[in-house]
Parts: structure tokens; C-alpha cells; sequence
């Protein structure tokens, strides 16, 4: 079980609202979100209702402004838990669509998609353990995208709007 808190002003101010679980549509507790208390577990944010948008990845821990996750803009609408994974990793990354073209497996965090793979951007993916974060920009910075256990024949499968990714990293759990 996990613990979050939503705070609608920066530096823990104004209304308040607390998670437990999964919330699909926070709209209507709060109208913005500038601060965050991660008490207990993993937790993977999206900027609209439904899972949808920018998302971000938070562990224990404050947040006092919403540049400290690396917020594009004030908009939280929709959480969940990341479930629990021990053991090993694997993600399968492709050059096209539907698990086609040049391919190349990984186990560990890749800081530099275009120095291991060659190629800019992924286009489909297997990710067949663990959980993994795709970020647009190497080094793990700019927007982020939560990949769980699964198929993706197209990028916009993990919400992405272009198949550019930067770096990848797996998403280790801590207490």
C-alpha cells in the first residue's frame, strides 16, 4: 500500500489530497497541483485524467514545486502504484513498427539510446520483465514514459507522441 499527497500551492500549502491507490480522475479534489509528499511506495503521475499525458515517475520523498519532478506545467489528474518487481530486466527495443527492423535487447539502463542502438528513435518494443522509463532526451531527462510488462507495436501505445527517445532506465523500487 502506498501514500501520496497532492497539494494545490507550492512548499505543501493550500487544499490537500491524499491517495492510497490508484485515482483515474483527480479533477475534481483540486484544480492544480504545485507541491508533493510521497510517504510509501511508487508512484507513476500523468498530467490528464485516465493515465493520459506527461507523465512522471516520483518515489519517497517532498516535492516542493512541480520543477522537482520535472513538471512540464501544474497538471496532475490521474495516479497509480507501480507494482512491486524483484528480479531481473528485459526490454527488447526495435528501428520500426510492429517488431520490425534492426532490433537489440537490454537488461540494464541505456543513458545514450543513439550510442548503443544507432538509431534515434524506437518505434515498437517488448518488454517482457521488469518495468521500465523511457525518457526523450539521454541521460534520463526530459519527458518520461512508464512501460509495463507487454507488447508496443507503435510508440503512441506508451503515450508518446514521436518515437524519439533518448535513454531508457529500469525502474528499481525503493522503500
Amino acid at each position: 500500500m502506498g501514500k501520496i499527497i497532492f497539494y494545490e500551492d507550492r512548499n505543501f500549502q493550500g487544499r490537500s489530497y491524499e491517495c492510497n491507490s490508484e485515482c483515474s480522475d483527480m479533477s475534481s479534489y483540486f484544480s492544480r497541483c504545485n507541491s508533493i509528499r510521497v510517504e510509501s511506495g511508487n508512484w507513476i503521475l500523468y498530467e490528464f485524467p485516465n493515465y493520459r499525458g506527461h507523465q512522471y515517475y516520483l518515489n519517497r520523498g517532498e516535492f516542493p514545486d512541480f520543477q522537482q519532478w520535472m513538471g512540464f506545467n501544474d497538471s496532475i489528474r490521474s495516479c497509480r502504484l507501480s507494482p512491486q518487481h524483484q528480479g531481473s530486466f528485459g526490454i527488447k527495443i526495435y528501428e520500426r513498427e510492429d517488431f520490425r527492423g534492426q532490433m537489440m535487447e537490454f537488461t540494464e539502463d541505456c543513458p545514450n539510446v543513439y550510442d548503443r542502438f544507432r538509431y534515434h528513435d524506437i518505434h515498437s518494443c517488448q518488454v517482457y520483465d521488469g518495468y521500465w522509463m523511457f525518457y526523450e532526451e539521454p541521460n534520463f531527462r526530459g519527458r518520461q514514459y512508464y512501460l509495463r510488462p507487454g507488447e508496443y507495436k507503435r510508440y503512441t501505445e506508451w503515450g508518446a507522441s514521436s518515437p524519439r527517445i533518448g535513454s531508457f532506465r529500469r525502474v528499481h523500487h525503493f522503500h
